[in-house]
């Protein structure tokens, strides 16, 4: 199947290339200095359609590949240029012509080109024509994104720009739920898209933007068409099960209205056949736009989540999954000076899982297996999630802003899970049923506090301040048949072994810091920051024992028992300083640190305070405009916070138990990165490397004595490095204007050191994930995408492969009809090929819609092969895991659409 596509495309290729010829020459000012970055584009006089563009590269260069025999107005812009256009006839023979562009451009003139030009740059910004792209088959925004040059959007939802990760989405210059791009990629309709803005070296703050390092920076703005613009429009989708002997519907109605003054977005989707427009993993990592304001401050002070390990869902994979999900966004300018916005989300979703999966812990420093856990596990899963926020933006002039945001999440989650374990230990092979119940009730409000004042051209002030509230309250049981702890006070004898464990976490953490900027010269500044993180945690638990009669015996011994108090803080004054020398930007800069930590349980207090200097450096090197060498050093302290200090027993699972450390120090990681990003708008060549090494010193490690497949665990500081090096290319570009290719590779090796049975294990990991794609982008043919990739992943002598060639087809004919159709096959397997299996998926779907028609008629196929089940696997520092896991079945769905 694979040669066939392949075949297809480099046939297609070879008769487009028969039938052009090359138009190319120099973009030059006053007949002399190239110009890079100006635009070139051929209209064919004939049919007035855009038959070729171009932009030029640093030498000024431009190629565009026309028809033979054809007449072509030819038109070049750039900016503070005068516009010119040119008549070229073409016939057999290649063409050079150099083009000569004089001062005093006129910008309504150019904005003018720019709306026909399929890709522009202006400055830091480059402008898509989405009409330029569209194939006929697109329903979404996530459809037009991914036939960009130069843009990748992943599984997830998230989008990438010349290999960076686009942070911030607008439409209209309006926040769509500020802090995650899933929800406007997979909602915004296709056909109310104008143009797509990326907005390169972003700073929602104006006022620190020529301070402050921008490059990685990526936001993406949608210009909408005129005609939705005040007016409310969107669609409203209802959808049935055919051929089930089960109900199967899906209602999906989406509204967005946009003005100058004010928006308004509304997403609502109830569904059971899988569709999930937000997942557990996306609520967990959902920040809102909030900044890690405290990034350059050389300390690392994480408050970690108290989650019960509840199964995350691998996006739709799981055997049953209903969802309702509602979510709303709003804009309002109050008046010139001051802006609200926000967003509320709310969810819920029942979820049934299937797994088998198999656990080996291996001998210490050994590929050799010590004990293999067996598990076949039936999980119940309720989940109800709640985002909000409320922003608020005050800029009464260019010199002052003052910003104020509040993020409140909250979440209600059960998980029953009944498993059949079998358990293999020296040979000998043991059974047992064991049944789970998992509850959780998280609560966080994150609020944000800014201002910033340009006191004059030299003197910039800049204040920030965060506080996060986070109370959480997981609750734990497990029913087993074999007793797995020597527990204080445990009850033996029982029938059955009821074991229960409530904890209480509650977080008040602020971090406060103020930032002044004095500029030494237009191209360097001196930076002095003056900050504070402060947190105050309390942590409680208690394990109890249900005996058989139903009565309690509550384990109230200490070492059963957390009653703990947390307070960290760090005091810090930085100094950085950044210069730009030619080509080069450098900032340098140091931290200084006062530390005091001090944890209170058991009827006394430990205390440690100390001093320390961090520095860091980053460097720039800007080789050309669109092709920069960054090198980022940085030296951290990174601290746990009180889970890992408290002393009493803290129940994680029926096989795992642990306890803390309060004299626990802090690891400093040493960090090295150095980043090599090239795009190229001449040909949309896009070229990105990365480079990663880190180095953990004094790393908080764990010790751990198991007992068969049961363990109980300890943290302490390592004597020993942990180490790891990670590494990414990718390379892609676009070629004769309907094709696109890409590929890209991924490594990471890690070393890390912990103790097994009182033997100190090294143990390293190597995963590796390479993949290749080449796609076309016709208008009046069917286009396809052809893709492999390859993962695979070494656990500390387990070597684990998945190979995964794909292909995916869309056409759009006769005028009304859409045609698409994806196919995935994997293959999965181990070194030695005792584990096996290979599985694919098949969708298509059908499309009718009459050219200005409000109505859509659809029939859609998911897992047309009705594959039952998936293969993965992973990696502990003591053991690896495969797993396969069942999904859904093949579902039939006949859908109805209008559209406002």
């Amino acid at each position: 199947m694979k040669k066939i596509l392949l075949f297809a495309l480099l046939f297609t290729y070879t008769i487009s290339l028969s039938q052009t010829i090359r138009f190319e020459g120099s973009v030059l000012e006053s007949g002399k200095t190239p110009l890079e970055m100006a635009n070139v584009m051929a209209v064919n006089q004939a049919t007035k359609a855009v038959d070729a563009y171009g932009i030029t590269n640093d030498k000024g260069k431009f190629v565009l590949n026309l028809n033979k025999n054809a007449t072509y107005n030819v038109k070049i812009s750039y900016l503070g240029m005068q516009n010119k256009e040119i008549t070229i006839t073409t016939q057999s023979e290649n063409i050079t012509q150099n083009i000569t562009l004089e001062p005093g451009g006129i910008e309504l003139e150019g904005v003018e080109i720019v709306r026909e030009m399929p890709v522009s740059i202006k400055g830091d910004t480059i402008v898509y024509n989405a009409d330029s792209f569209k194939t006929g088959t697109e329903r979404k925004l996530e459809d037009i994104l991914k036939k960009l040059p130069g843009v990748e959007v992943n599984a997830d939802g998230e989008v990438e720009v010349e290999g960076k990760k686009v942070t911030k989405l607008m439409v209209e210059g309006k926040d769509f739920f500020d802090g995650d791009t899933k929800l406007g990629v997979k909602n915004i309709p296709a056909d109310a898209i104008d143009k797509v803005q990326v907005l390169r070296n972003y700073n929602e703050n104006s006022i620190l933007k020529g301070v402050e390092n921008n490059q990685d920076n990526i936001a993406m703005n949608i210009k909408l068409k005129s005609g939705k613009k005040n007016f409310w429009f969107g669609d409203m989708t209802a959808g049935i099960g055919v051929g089930h002997d089960e109900e199967r519907y899906l209602i999906n109605p989406k509204l967005f209205y946009y003005n100058p003054k004010y928006s308004i977005n509304i997403i609502t989707n109830f569904n059971n056949i899988g569709e999930l427009p937000l997942t557990i993993q996306d609520y967990f990592k959902f920040t809102g736009g909030f900044r890690n304001m405290m990034g350059k401050g050389g300390s690392s002070f994480n408050v970690s989540s108290n989650d019960l390990g509840i199964s995350l869902l691998r996006n739709n994979r799981a055997k049953e999954i209903e969802t309702n999900f509602g979510a709303t966004n709003f804009s309002y300018n109050v008046t010139k000076t001051w802006s609200l916005s926000g967003f509320g989300i709310i969810s819920s979703s029942i979820t049934d899982l299937e797994t088998k999966s198999q656990t080996n812990i291996f001998v210490p420093n050994s590929s050799e297996v010590a004990t293999t856990e067996n598990r076949e596990e039936v999980a119940h899963q309720k989940s109800s999630l709640g985002l909000f926020k409320l922003s608020s933006s005050y800029k009464p002039s260019a010199r002052f802003q003052f910003d104020y945001d509040v993020l409140g999440k909250i979440s209600k989650q059960d998980e029953n899970n009944n498993l059949l374990r079998e358990s293999i230990v020296s040979g000998t092979s043991d059974t047992e049923n064991i049944f789970t119940s998992k509850k959780q009730d998280p609560t966080s409000l994150n609020q944000n506090l800014s201002a910033y004042y340009t006191q004059s051209d030299k003197n910039i002030f800049a204040f920030e301040m965060q506080h996060l509230y986070q109370d959480e309250d997981p609750f734990y049981n497990a029913n087993l048949e074999t007793q797995p702890f020597n527990l204080l006070g445990y009850t033996s004898g029982e029938n059955r072994n009821d074991i229960n464990q409530s904890r209480f976490v509650k977080t008040n953490k602020i971090d406060a810091k103020l930032d002044y900027y004095y500029m030494v010269t237009p191209k360097s500044n001196i930076n002095v920051t003056l900050g504070n993180t402060y947190s105050h945690q309390t942590f409680d638990s208690s394990i109890y024992q249900v005996l058989d009669d139903g009565s309690v015996n509550d384990l109230d011994n200490p070492t059963n028992t957390n009653d703990v108090t947390y307070n960290f803080n760090d005091a810090f004054l930085g100094l950085h300083y950044k210069i730009l020398s030619g080509k080069f930007t450098f900032t340098p800069g140091v931290s200084f640190h006062s530390y005091d930590m001090t944890n209170t349980q058991l009827g006394s207090k430990f205390n440690m305070n100390f001093f320390r200097i961090l520095p860091d450096f980053l460097a720039i090197y800007q080789i050309k405009k669109s092709e920069t060498l960054t090198y980022n050093f940085g030296l951290t302290n990174n601290f746990t916070d009180i889970n890992r200090l408290a002393e009493g027993f803290v129940l994680n699972g029926y096989n795992s138990l642990s306890r803390g450390s309060r004299t626990l120090e802090n690891s400093t990681v040493q960090s090295h990165s150095l980043t090599f990003r090239k795009f190229n708008m001449f040909n949309f060549e896009n070229i990105n490397a990365n480079i990663n090494y880190t180095k953990s010193v004094d790393a908080v490690k764990t010790q751990s004595v198991f007992d068969g497949v049961n363990q109980s665990s300890s943290p302490f500081n390592s004597d020993f490095a942990d180490e790891s090096i990670s590494g990414f290319a990718s390379y892609g570009r676009s070629f004769l204007k309907n094709y696109k290719a890409s590929f890209n590779t991924r490594l990471n090796w890690s070393k890390f050191n912990n103790i097994q049975n009182t033997i100190l294990v090294t143990n390293e990991s190597f995963t590796q994930v390479h993949s290749l794609s080449l796609s076309t982008n016709y208008k009046n043919l069917p286009n396809l995408e052809v893709g492999y990739s390859l993962t695979i992943n070494d656990y500390a002598g387990s070597k684990f492969y998945t190979d995964r060639p794909s292909a995916r087809l869309d056409y759009y004919f006769l005028k009304s009809f859409s045609f698409v159709s994806e196919y995935e096959f994997y293959h999965y397997y181990n070194a030695d090929k005792t584990v096996e299996n290979e599985y694919d998926f098949l969708s298509a779907s059908l499309i009718y819609q009459k050219k200005d028609s409000k109505w859509e008629y659809k029939v859609a196929a998911t897992n047309l092969l009705n594959t039952t089940s998936l293969n993965d696997d992973s990696f502990s520092q003591f053991s690896t895991r495969t797993s396969q896991y069942t999904v859904q079945p093949r579902y039939i769905i006949l859908s109805l659409k209008y559209n406002l």
